[in-house]
């Protein structure tokens, strides 16, 4: 009977959790449907369909247990936050430029400040007015990424800056929501514990991004000839899991744990693969998701906030883009690129409900927020697609109606930003120093407490058990602590500062305080092995071993270090994804086009076709099935079938499109080739005072000079007898290798 009752419990538990989730699909299923129908963002039509189909109506079916929906909701950001892990890429971060973090940051900050002062205004507590100031900063990554697919312009300069400025802020909202989890559990900004939360959010963040590359893309690599698509996607969610479980045991929020496993798989070769594995369970429960928030909705308190809805959305659309327009300004972009960047950014999306939602769980922000910040989001959801088409008109109207001296400036100021590229030696060897230092702190202190809290315990009784797991420990650790302390770092850079008496001697100091370190943390770890007295003369037996042995250990750490940089950059060799690729700091990127069956272009050479001489593009490289042509020249043919990558400015290739799609033009592609648009400033004594032509660029970097600055101006498609000058810009579409062996200083 026991039995028959505890199953009949379970079943009346599971009923409305099943059920629940049945409504949520269906609901989600007609959206899809109508919005599709419609031609509009299918998350608006998830936040409607769900507010719809809450339990504050009668007149369609309603969910039983408004929990079962928190669960489901729950475990939709889980996967969300993957989803876009997957598409992060730390490396990605890394590449982005001043660019899109000064613009994240400017927007961000301004946004966080309107948002507290228009709380402040409204007479809202001080908890509501700070969440609600980090809930207007940050865009959505979502709804600007299927905007940008719908409206055909992520080919275009601009976009690549915004998707950088999106990777930017998504990095800094998981470190807001660390902050926030702090600052409602103490109910007041103290410096001492925002500070001590950040530290500890940089040492896991640091500790699990190493060594998950270390070991996540081994595992895959080892394992990939038994991987079925079906074993992956179970890998994948497991692994996904796993740090969810590992984020909420070091006191994090569960979905930083998801973001930072998304982001480490994203580093991998297989990451594109495992993206189009879990895309269909991203799908389903980002749908459940946005439904889930949607019934969430209590109507009643929305039309008790009808006027904070309104003025809140206000402050958004322009509060977004009036900041991010300054920042872009502010980072050098031109007045039109900055315009199109500022206005893309204008609305809200899940990051707000994720931040909106963590208020609610910790019962710090009031009932109202909620669903106010849904309502804000859904209206500036629909109106991105409108502000993204708006920015070309609004920006030519700007430029006429703005006083000449103003767009001068503005275009200078430009100019000038792009031409700043010295890095002194003091800031290269300061950066490198503290790289080291950081990174291999945290990996030894990381060792050092997990061999303390799960191999001590174990130990413990045994005779010579404290010293054997000291002992292992010590040996694991070796190796860094001789990077940290003893390998060499910016070596030129060191050299030239010792070479100067004044800097000599805080060079040596940088040096001992390493030493220092690495000594330090030896008698760390000694210490909760041992008593101090013991742990002292350890010490010393350890530091003179450690010195004894420099050789052995500098071999060890550089076949670690080998492994590591492997597994990071095997996604780069083996493909580069044109996503980011086109964050560049001129007009010109490339972009991939495919010849169609029918195009009346096949069976033409370059030179009937005048492409160049036409519409000023360049053809970077023609790929014929397995086959490259890099650089063609004028005589090769184009066949159908053919994947051809042109370099050009936005107007440019906006241009050539329109060429292709009357002579039949499929859909553009992304970019797999290793041609590579580069910057590279002459330095190269064999090129100063020679001709283009003279200096055999195209021969010997199989590549094409598309471009050259010099004194803030620009000549586009330089001809052969220009003199190529010290300090010169040179734009050059080549092979990336060739390109650095020729160039390097």
């Amino acid at each position: 009977m026991s039995t028959v009752a505890t199953v009949a419990e379970a079943s009346h538990l599971l009923e409305p959790l099943i059920s629940d989730l049945g409504l949520i699909l269906m609901t989600a299923g007609i959206a899809v449907l109508i919005f599709k129908k419609l031609k509009q963002p299918l998350v608006l039509g998830y936040l409607i369909a769900g507010f719809l189909a809450g339990s504050h109506f009668d007149f369609f079916p309603s969910v039983k247990d408004i929990k079962s929906v928190e669960v489901w909701a729950d475990i939709g950001v889980l996967f969300l936050l993957f989803s876009l892990g997957l598409e992060f890429s730390f490396k990605k971060l890394m590449k982005v430029g001043g660019t899109a973090s000064i613009n994240a940051f400017t927007q961000i900050i301004t946004m966080i400040i309107l948002g507290y002062m228009a709380g402040y205004l409204m007479g809202w507590k001080k908890m509501d007015c700070i969440f609600l100031g980090v809930i207007l900063s940050i865009s959505s990554t979502t709804i600007i990424l299927k905007t940008f697919d719908e409206l055909g312009v992520k080919a275009q300069k601009f976009a690549g800056i915004v998707i950088g400025s999106l990777i930017v802020q998504d990095l800094i909202a998981i470190v807001m929501m660390v902050l926030l989890s702090t600052v409602a559990v103490s109910q007041q900004f103290s410096g001492g514990e925002l500070v001590q939360s950040v530290l500890k959010l940089v040492f896991f963040l640091t500790a699990w991004f190493v060594g998950g590359i270390f070991f996540i893309p081994t595992l895959l690599k080892k394992t990939k000839d038994l991987l079925t698509d079906e074993m992956m996607l179970i890998i994948s969610i497991a692994l996904c899991l796993m740090m969810v479980i590992l984020a909420a045991g070091a006191g994090f929020s569960p979905a930083l744990g998801a973001f930072i496993m998304g982001s480490i798989i994203a580093e991998t070769k297989q990451a594109e693969h495992i993206e189009h594995l879990v895309k269909p369970v991203k799908d389903l429960f980002a749908a459940v998701f946005f439904v889930s928030v949607g019934m969430l909705i209590n109507p009643a308190t929305l039309y008790d906030h009808a006027i904070p809805v309104v003025i809140l959305t206000l402050v958004t659309i322009f509060g977004q883009s009036i900041s991010s327009i300054v920042g872009a300004l502010l980072s050098g972009q031109p007045l039109k690129q900055s315009i199109q960047i500022g206005m893309s950014l204008a609305q809200i999306g899940e990051f707000s409900f994720i931040i909106a939602t963590l208020g609610m769980s910790l019962h710090v922000t009031s009932d109202f927020l909620y669903p106010i910040v849904v309502a804000v989001s859904a209206v500036t959801t629909f109106t991105t697609p409108f502000m993204v088409k708006m920015a070309d008109p609004f920006s030519d109207y700007l430029e006429k109606k703005l006083p000449r001296k103003w767009i001068k400036r503005i275009s200078r100021y430009s100019n000038n930003a792009q031409a700043i590229r010295s890095v002194s030696t003091w800031q290269v060897v300061l950066k490198a120093y503290l790289i080291q230092i950081i990174i291999h702190s945290i990996i030894i202190i990381s060792i050092i407490l997990l061999s303390a809290k799960f191999v001590l315990p174990f130990v413990n009784e045994s005779k010579f058990g404290n010293a054997s797991a000291a002992l292992i420990t010590l040996i694991i650790i070796s190796p860094f602590l001789w990077a940290l302390s003893l390998r060499r770092v910016a070596v030129k850079e060191v050299e030239i500062l010792f070479k100067e008496r004044k800097s000599r001697g805080p060079v040596l100091m940088m040096i001992f305080i390493r030493m220092g370190l690495a000594v330090f943390y030896i008698g760390f770890l000694l210490n909760i092995f041992f008593s101090p007295i013991i742990a002292f003369f350890a010490l010393i037996i350890a530091i003179f071993t450690y010195f004894l042995f420099p050789k052995k250990l500098h071999a060890q750490y550089h076949k670690i270090e080998n492994h590591f940089l492997k597994n990071l950059n095997d996604r780069d060799i083996k493909k580069i994804d044109r996503r980011y690729a086109n964050i560049t700091p001129w007009d010109g990127h490339m972009t991939t086009f495919e010849i169609a069956k029918e195009s009346n272009l096949a069976g033409k050479t370059l030179r009937e076709l005048r492409l160049r001489e036409e519409m000023g593009i360049n053809i970077a490289y023609i790929k014929r099935g397995e086959i490259t042509i890099q650089i063609p020249n004028k005589m090769e043919r184009l066949f159908p079938g053919d994947e051809i990558s042109v370099i050009g400015t936005d107007a440019q290739v906006k241009l050539f499109t329109q060429y292709l799609e009357q002579n039949e033009i499929e859909v553009p592609k992304k970019d797999e080739s290793e041609i590579v648009l580069q910057q590279i400033e002459l330095k190269n004594e064999d090129f100063i005072g020679v001709s283009v032509g003279r200096s055999k660029l195209r021969e010997r970097t199989h590549g094409l000079l598309v471009g050259v600055e010099r004194n803030g101006n620009r000549i586009l498609n330089p001809e052969s007898n220009i003199i190529l000058e010290k300090n010169d810009i040179l734009w050059i579409v080549g092979e990336k290798k060739l390109m650095d062996d020729l160039f390097k200083e």
